[in-house]
């Protein structure tokens, strides 16, 4: 699933192509991707005629697109969702869920999404934030983000250091992917409780997750398959820096022992044996 770097390359992506055009037509080729509107995909697709987009915004995963008059476009891009630009003449890609055109004649805009866990969504009032993401917690980018404030909030929980990671209400955006190559810079187990970690410990761990999705977006975030790319279709090559993660059997980088994969959460974990010790039950405090 894309984690807020690539979903960041797309909302970035997406600026130029979309703010301040009008839509003149939105198509819906098949429903799922619009399965939450009331009034199905027609409905979907006459609501949204004649709407000018705003400049797209994230927090964490989830991205949307303001509208001028204070509704927005919600999206979530599940497993495979990509948003793709093309001539409206150009042969439709495999998976093309839904077309966006403009009254401009310009450009296309293209949701295709080959597994259709992702969605679309009509959110009323939601220009400024969905109410349907009202839940979820600012990500470590957002000028508002406290690091201070989360690490104490992290450390209350009484939990694990990868579970509070991937805690959505407790900071947006990090998935498996950046959680475990976090956890490898910090040398931490997955399973470090965190009423181990002292304020300081806590902080560096929220700051080490910034720094690691900072040099993703760099390199256009991590693409393992064709099913994260940018809306030009070009893949990220963060992959070639992982230090954890899909690197089971080879040598960690900071002391040689190979890296190993466990099972976490019904998804795997990936880490290095030497670096990353297992915690005693009783971790003292670091």
């Amino acid at each position: 699933m894309p984690e807020l770097p690539e979903v960041e390359v797309i909302r970035a992506g997406l600026t130029p192509v979309v703010a301040g055009r009008t839509l003149a037509q939105v198509r819906v080729l098949h429903p799922r991707p619009v399965r939450y509107h009331p009034a199905g995909a027609q409905g979907f697709a006459a609501e949204l005629a004649g709407r000018t987009m705003a400049e797209p915004r994230r927090r964490g995963k989830y991205l949307w697109i303001p509208f001028d008059d204070g509704d927005a476009l919600l999206v979530h891009l599940g497993m495979s969702g990509q948003f793709r630009v093309d001539l409206p003449d150009a042969p439709l890609l495999p998976n093309t869920r839904v077309q966006f055109d403009f009254d401009d004649d310009g450009r296309q805009l293209r949701f295709v999404d080959q597994r259709m866990f992702g969605g679309l969504q009509l959110s009323a009032d939601g220009a400024e934030l969905p109410p349907q993401i009202g839940h979820i917690a600012l990500d470590p980018f957002d000028p508002d983000f406290d690091p201070e404030a989360v690490a104490r909030r992290l450390r209350a929980k009484r939990s694990t250091v990868k579970r509070s990671l991937l805690d959505q209400t407790l900071v947006s955006g990090i998935g498996n992917i950046y959680a475990d190559e976090t956890l490898w810079r910090c040398r931490l187990h997955y399973e470090q409780p965190n009423a181990s970690l002292s304020q300081r410990r806590a902080v560096e761990l929220l700051s080490t997750a910034r720094a690691v999705m900072t040099e993703s977006l760099t390199q256009g975030g991590t693409s393992f398959d064709a099913l994260y790319v940018d809306i030009n279709g070009s893949s990220g090559y963060f992959s070639r820096n992982l230090a954890a993660y899909g690197r089971q059997d080879q040598p960690c980088d900071r002391c040689g022992t190979p890296i190993v994969r466990e099972p976490f959460m019904n998804r795997s974990s990936y880490r290095c044996p030497g670096c990353q010790r297992r915690p005693r039950r009783r971790a003292d405090a670091q």
